[in-house]
């Protein structure tokens, strides 16, 4: 990997000599930067940081039930998707601004965020996100043994 990678007018070369297994990171800020962003923000969304590992995204959903929702999660990406069953009801609107139309949000985790529920209430829809720090990632000491306490030990 050389030091050329750019996102728009970020550059990460400078960081590349000082930086070791952040390959999946860089690429992952340039496939964002290169993805279609969508056109419409349907519908109206929250990103919630409860405390320093506790998240929630919350997204406003009147209308949709429990079985019109569909919420998985595939290498580290948060897919959240509606559908609406278009009813055939023969009300003549004077105004229709209530949208019931289908939708999809999908949200890019970290490998250690993880799911741990989702809940519907007062047509807002809860998933619950953890960062989870995996052991062998937090800090830790390494203590520094002199050359002749390892030989005598050896």
């Amino acid at each position: 990997m050389g030091n050329d990678l750019s996102l728009g007018r970020i550059s990460f070369g400078p960081l590349v000599p000082s930086t070791v297994g952040f390959d999946r990171l860089f690429n992952a800020f340039e496939n964002l930067a290169h993805e279609k962003l969508p056109s419409h923000t349907f519908p109206p969304h929250n990103i919630v940081k409860e405390s320093d590992n506790k998240y929630l995204v919350e997204l406003a959903v009147a209308g949709f039930s429990q079985d019109e929702i569909d919420i998985e999660v595939v290498k580290g990406v948060l897919t959240i998707t509606g559908k609406k069953v278009d009813k055939n009801d023969n009300r003549s609107y004077l105004h229709h601004g209530i949208g019931y139309r289908s939708f999809k949000k999908t949200v890019q985790m970290a490998d250690t965020v993880r799911v741990n529920g989702a809940s519907l209430e007062h047509g807002i829809l809860t998933v619950e996100l953890e960062n989870i720090i995996p052991e062998e990632s937090l800090p830790k000491r390494i203590p520094i043994v002199a050359k002749k306490q390892q030989l005598l030990q050896e």
